[in-house]
């Protein structure tokens, strides 16, 4: 029988080879200064540092969650149950007829009969029962209650007992609102229906070639509307009709049939709803409509970048858009800190053209935002145009960023964000497109490229002013690169550069102290400014650094103070009823996930720290020090428990962000 691979052959001797076993990783708390800068560690002094050994099973740092203090081992996520949407609407509407959601009306007011849907409201009205099962009030005032105006929340607010103002037998008065951009219900509504009418951005798309065959038919119907609307213009007045309606009628008709709209607009098969007068704006729109070449190339001159109104984005302090943690509470601590532009996060063209009240939510504004723009995400030319030109008409701008950067697969995969880098073509129909349709100023943020060394921006960056963006803003990394590696500053030197003195160029990218921010401007003096996101993230004050060029050590109170603005900043525009605490809680935490990996001044063995430097495990120089250098999510939890009060039975939290994502399945 022969013997098989696996036997030993008598007297042959056995080869088994053995690998030998791999060194010994060395202590982080015994590397010196060099080495820990080469691996990426924040060198923070020897007698911080945790004096437990390395173990087996160590992350990025060589630190495994034993050789940090015994607070600080991450928890791990809990999964849940995936539901249908039919079981989530089900449960939403349970939830909304239990007795926890008192009708907002009858907790204002304190009367069950303030509410007008009376017996068919679908919220409580049981004032007893809600008082029953409300969680008790937290510590602290109520950020709305004043001499001037009760409390909006009333019963409902989880600081009714501090509230001055006796709302059940005084005069309600309505809260003085600092925020605007807020979405109208006519307009929603007209967005759900698919009503809304864009004059300018399809005129401007026409004029460009950018309608596609389906929008150019519509269009040609409109245009011969318009036609027969424009030579009956003597016989035609506006008028409000018999049905409540707005429409443009006969003098010699009395009433709206729906004859007489027929006979106006009788090729477009919908109702006339809503028309205007023929004003010049329209007049100029109906002129392009038609094919008028020489108004065409009049309003092109007029609208042409030189003759825009610009922002001088020069030497000023530039708060990134930042998704999910760049919220407004966030924007208003950063401004009380020194920033002076600020933006919202980014907007999805097409969740603002449904009228989705979640996407509106990014655009608001803050009074004390004196320097605001928007930054809108899109595909196709029509959908950004469409977008920007409802966000000039319903809100109060100074600038419009569109997002050529955004390396999020949900959206690149459908085109947008940093994919368009690699379609120039798109990219200079979208930016000339939007700029021909607004009047304000038009930016957008790119990154260096979507793959290494393929489609780079310098190769277009001297033609984005002619397509019409008053300034750019170069991230300098690769969509490959997500946020690993260091940003190029090299290459965001040589766009720069490169550019028109007309085009300002702002630089993104690392910036996590006033001499990252010095160096990039001296070396460069060409930069406008410098964006920082991540570095906001880390230490809001960063911009109070750069203003009084200074390394702040700050102390772990002053940086409790800055979490208690936030909080109330965030019980200002999310409300403080139980779900306005439990909403400024989640986005506290989200910030939170970010914050403990700053390493206090006094600590360090080199400054500055590196923002892409990981801390090792030390301990502060006091316990609540040392509580916000953890990396638990249960530590972060006890933070917010400072602020907010309890968490609520079987509450769980797992950070939405993963900042430093790379796969390399899509990278190609």
């Amino acid at each position: 029988m022969e013997a098989s691979a696996t036997e030993i052959t008598v007297g042959e001797p056995s080869k088994i080879t053995t690998e030998p076993p791999p060194p010994a990783r060395k202590p982080v708390i015994e590397m010196s200064v060099e080495e820990l800068v080469a691996k990426a560690i924040v060198p923070v002094k020897k007698e911080f540092m945790c004096p437990a050994p390395t173990r087996v099973g160590s992350d990025n740092n060589g630190l495994s969650s034993d050789d940090r203090p015994a607070a600080t081992t991450a928890s791990a996520p809990v999964s849940k149950e995936k539901k249908s949407k039919r079981q989530i609407k089900r449960e939403r509407n349970q939830e909304k007829q239990s007795t926890r959601n008192l009708c907002p009306m009858v907790a204002k007011t304190g009367r069950v009969d303030s509410c007008s849907y009376g017996d068919k409201c679908r919220l409580s009205h049981d004032i007893e029962a809600f008082k029953v099962q409300k969680p008790a009030d937290l510590e602290g005032t109520c950020p709305f209650d004043s001499d001037e105006a009760p409390c909006p929340y009333g019963l409902a607010c989880r600081y009714l007992g501090t509230h001055r103002t006796d709302f059940a037998t005084g005069i309600i008065n309505e809260q003085k609102n600092s925020e605007v951009n807020g979405l109208k219900k006519d307009v929603q509504k007209l967005l759900w229906k698919n009503k809304m009418t864009f004059v300018k951005a399809d005129a401007k798309l026409k004029a460009l070639g950018l309608m596609g065959p389906a929008k150019s038919k519509k269009m040609l119907e409109a245009d011969n509307t318009e036609e027969n609307q424009t030579v009956l213009n003597d016989s035609l007045v506006t008028k409000e009709n018999s049905c409540g309606e707005m429409g443009v009628c006969p003098i010699v008709q009395n009433d709206c049939c729906a004859e007489n709209v027929e006979d106006i607009n009788a090729d477009d098969p919908r109702p006339m709803k809503r028309g205007k007068p023929l004003n010049d704006e329209t007049s100029d729109s109906i002129g392009e409509s038609n094919g008028e070449d020489h108004i065409e190339t009049d309003e092109s001159l007029k609208l042409h970048p030189r003759e825009r109104k610009l922002i001088d984005f020069r030497d000023k302090l530039y708060l990134a858009p930042l998704t999910t943690v760049g919220n407004l509470p966030f924007r208003r601590v950063c401004k009380v800190l020194g920033a002076d532009i600020t933006c919202g996060e980014m907007a999805m063209c097409t969740n603002l053209l449904q009228g989705q009240a979640a996407e509106w939510a990014l655009l608001r504004r803050h009074v004390s935002e004196n320097m605001f723009g928007v930054q809108i995400c899109g595909t196709f030319p029509d959908t950004v145009a469409r977008a920007a030109e409802l966000i000039e008409r319903e809100c109060t701008v100074d600038f419009i960023d569109i997002n050529m950067g955004c390396p999020i697969d949900l959206v690149v995969n459908k085109g947008a964000g940093s994919a368009l880098l690699s379609k120039p073509m798109r990219m200079k129909n979208v930016i000339h497109a939007v700029s021909s349709t607004v009047d304000l100023p038009v930016t957008i943020k790119a990154r260096t490229s979507y793959y290494e060394g393929r489609s780079r921006i310098d190769s277009v960056i001297g033609d984005i002013w002619e397509w019409g963006a008053s300034a750019v803003t170069i991230h300098g990394r690769s969509r490959q690169q997500r946020y690993t590696k260091q940003a190029d500053w090299e290459y965001v030197y040589q766009c720069t550069r490169k550019t028109p003195d007309t085009l300002q160029v702002i630089g993104n990218g690392d910036i996590f102290s006033f001499s990252d921010w010095k160096k990039h401007k001296s070396d460069c003096p060409q930069l406008s400014s410098c964006m920082i996101a991540r570095g906001a993230l880390v230490k809001p004050w960063i911009f109070t650094e750069i203003k009084e060029q200074r390394d702040w050590d700050i102390s772990s109170g002053e940086r409790l103070n800055i979490l208690k603005d936030y909080v109330r900043f965030g019980l200002q525009h999310w409300g403080s009823d139980t779900k306005g605490v439990e909403t400024t809680r989640h986005f506290l935490l989200e910030w939170l996930s970010y914050t403990y990996r700053y390493v206090p001044v006094g600590l360090l063995e080199v400054v500055p720290q590196r923002l892409n430097s990981r801390p090792p495990a030390y301990f502060g120089r006091d316990d609540l020090e040392t509580l916000m250098a953890s990396e638990s999510a249960a530590d972060w939890i006890k933070i917010s428990e400072m602020l907010l009060g309890k968490v609520p039975d079987g509450f769980s939290f797992s950070p939405k962000h993963k900042s430093n994502a790379f796969d390399k399945a899509e990278n190609g």
